[in-house]
């Protein structure tokens, strides 16, 4: 067996970015894995280690050597390779002086497509001393950094200037050199409170003894918890509670290798601006955490992380306490000043604010979103002002001075101004909301204005952009069409509204007129309904249960889920399987079936008693069908179609569909047809397959 040892890889670098941290050490142990498996080099477990000033991994048994390769070469087909004669033409004669052997070593091998020479040799595995440098600079190479550094005189290019490098197989240094350091086995501690040079004699030694003697929490999951439990300890330390972003707690954490939290605080008076303002200038300018008490209402103190643990944390909080008061005067100022000028007031200025080119202003967005909301409102049951008059002061943030300093506050900072111009509570709330949902996960708006304007908005978006040739491709999405398509769904299914998702884009695409291309609507349809299949495959639906439904092409969103988990419960019954056989033998039958029309069969002639069975029985379900129909119950309603399975195979068992007898035939067809259609009101369940 090869001998086989862990590895540890060590590249120290100046200060990350701290938001491309775990971007890069996920995408760095991606590439250098990959390429083991390619090489053939098995491995143990892997941890991946990320720091400001280092990405690490440690593959466990990691073998000396590669593994002999199985080499193979085609050369020319055996057509070519031989004269009339049977003696070998220049063009075998030259592949097998380009293989080193003669033309006995080469084999033939039989294709599909016609017999080649073919060489096949053993090569001797290297060692891993031999790959691993290339391998490693391959994928430090492949690493996903936007924009490059150069540094000194040489010709380096990588995301921050290397420093120093670790390569340990085992006890053993793998000689090599990588942006012009070499290798060895000493490692670096904290900048300031650790020991600088850690000499490793083995990987396994690496985590423990930065810890002890380099003051570095090199795990950045161990580091994140750390983080996060000197937060809450801080907080409680004062008597509240500490707000902790995720995304801010990453990027803490990748600010930091020996957390240490400190509390501070502002003055009270700034609490008067609002929270929103407050928490971004805390969290965006400063990294600070900010503290609420146990009612919610944020407090006058913060948390924030330092990366040293100071004998005089007094000195520290000092200065974080100096440096977040004009921050927050700034939030002050800007409360203040933006409050002197209406909302409505800044809606003309809108004209000069480009949405897209071929589309208009974002006035006439506006415009055009605030008619929509007239056309939808009936269907959330709103009064149409409300979300009229909000779709037109939608925008009228972008022009505030809080929201161009902070613009993740859009739509946050028109609901605090229109709440102060004495607009209606209805349309401060709309405005608050109608962003929503921002990301996965986020709530849909609650108000049924809220609502109505976030779907207007939406629906006029996705419309303008596909209109013009804005599609998403591949993961290209600047107008981010596929949110707005999925936020539009999950509106519609959970706010139970019962819009017609078609007829609401065509809508939407009459507001456009003439600059948009025809048929505009059915093409976002259909993108909304690829979204909605990715929706319900996310939460776990069976996909052919979802394509069932979704072959149907249902235009009103809400029915999709209550139509999957009728489908759902459909499939529990014994009878589910062999219906959906026969669905789909009458969906093939009907296809094939030359000049076939659907239309209501003739009683008269009905003569085998299978098919007099199964038109009785097709009626009587029908009718007892339909009250469960009207009431949305389309469990119950497939429920009462699987009384059919008996009749559905006697007729198969007993009667010829495609009879000689073109009266007959067609008679038959239309009775299939009735069928199907019966069923089709749900969903195809010829999709259906057994789990």
């Amino acid at each position: 067996m090869t001998q086989a040892a862990d590895l540890l890889i060590e590249l120290g670098t100046e200060e990350l970015p701290p938001k491309a941290l775990l971007a890069l050490s996920s995408h760095l142990q991606t590439e250098v894995l990959r390429r083991f498996t390619q090489a053939g080099l098995h491995y143990g477990p892997c941890r991946a280690f990320a720091t400001p000033r280092r990405l690490a991994l440690h593959i466990e048994q990691v073998p000396l050597h590669q593994p002999d390769q199985q080499i193979e070469r085609r050369g020319p087909a055996v057509a070519a390779a031989f004269d009339a004669v049977g003696a070998p033409t220049g063009a075998a004669l030259g592949f097998a002086r380009s293989c080193g052997v003669a033309m006995t070593a080469l084999e033939r091998q039989a294709t599909d497509k016609g017999e080649w020479l073919i060489f096949r040799s053993l090569a001797p595995g290297l060692t891993l001393a031999a790959l691993l440098p290339g391998m490693l600079e391959e994928a430090l190479a492949a690493l996903p950094i936007p924009k490059r550094m150069r540094w000194g005189s040489a010709d380096y290019q990588f995301v921050r200037p290397v420093h120093w490098l670790v390569l340990l197989h085992g006890t053993q240094v793998i000689p090599a050199e990588i942006f012009g350091v070499r290798s060895g086995a000493v490692s670096r501690g904290h900048r300031h409170l650790g020991v600088q040079s850690i000499a490793l004699a083995q990987p396994g030694d690496y985590e423990r003894l930065l810890t002890t003697e380099g003051r570095v929490i090199a795990d950045f999951a161990i580091r994140r918890e750390r983080v996060r439990a000197l937060v809450a300890q801080a907080g409680v330390a004062v008597g509240g509670c500490p707000i902790v972003d995720p995304q801010l707690l990453d990027e803490v954490t990748a600010l930091v290798e020996w957390p240490c939290a400190i509390t501070g605080s502002f003055d009270a008076h700034f609490l008067a601006v609002p929270r929103e303002a407050l928490i971004a200038s805390m969290q965006g300018h400063q990294k600070y955490f900010p503290v609420e008490d146990s009612n919610g209402q944020l407090r006058n103190q913060f948390v924030t992380i330092a990366n040293l643990d100071s004998p005089q944390p007094e000195l520290i909080r000092q200065g974080n306490e100096r440096v977040i008061r004009p921050r927050l005067s700034d939030a002050a100022f800007f409360w203040n000043k933006d409050r002197a000028t209406p909302l409505a007031a800044r809606l003309p200025r809108l004209a000069a604010m480009v949405f897209e080119r071929r589309l208009g202003s974002l006035l006439e967005k506006s415009e055009r979103v605030a008619l929509l909301t007239r056309h939808l409102a009936p269907l959330f049951e709103v009064a149409v002002d409300h979300p009229a008059r909000a779709a037109l002061l939608s925008r009228c943030d972008l022009l505030c001075e809080m929201v161009g300093e902070f613009p993740e506050l859009q739509g946050t900072m028109g609901a605090y101004y229109a709440a102060h111009d004495g607009e209606p509570a209805a349309v401060a709330l709309a405005l608050r909301e109608f962003y929503q949902p921002r990301y996965a996960g986020d709530a849909i708006p609650a108000s049924a204005s809220g609502q109505c304007l976030a779907i207007a908005d939406k629906l006029d978006t996705l419309t303008g952009i596909f209109g013009v040739g804005g599609a998403p491709t591949g993961d290209k999405d600047p107008y981010a069409l596929r949110r707005a398509a999925l936020g539009c769904l999950r509106i519609c299914m959970e706010s139970d509204s019962p819009i017609d998702l078609l007829a609401a884009l065509d809508a939407a695409a009459s507001g456009h007129a003439e600059r948009i291309v025809a048929g505009t609507a059915m093409v976002v349809f259909d993108f909304m309904l690829e979204r909605a299949r990715g929706y319900f495959h996310e939460r776990g639906s069976r996909a052919d249960v979802v394509e069932s439904v979704l072959s149907t092409r249902p235009t009103r969103p809400r029915e999709l889920r209550r139509r999957i988990l009728a489908v759902e419960a459909f499939l529990q019954l014994p009878a589910a399987l062999s219906l959906a056989a026969a669905n789909k033998r009458i969906g093939n039958i009907l296809r094939k079936a030359p000049d076939f029309t659907p239309g209501n069969p003739d009683p008269a002639l009905w003569v085998e008693p299978a098919e007099v069975v199964l038109a009785r029985a097709l009626e009587q379900a029908s009718q007892r069908a339909a009250e469960l129909w009207r009431d949305g119950d389309y469990a119950g309603y497939l429920a009462q179609l699987a009384e059919l399975h008996a009749p559905v195979d006697a007729f198969f068992d007993e009667v010829l569909v495609m009879a000689e007898d073109e009266a007959l035939r067609r008679n038959r067809l239309q009775l299939l047809s009735s069928l199907q259609a019966l069923f089709l009101r749900v969903a195809d369940i010829s999709h259906l397959i057994a789990a």
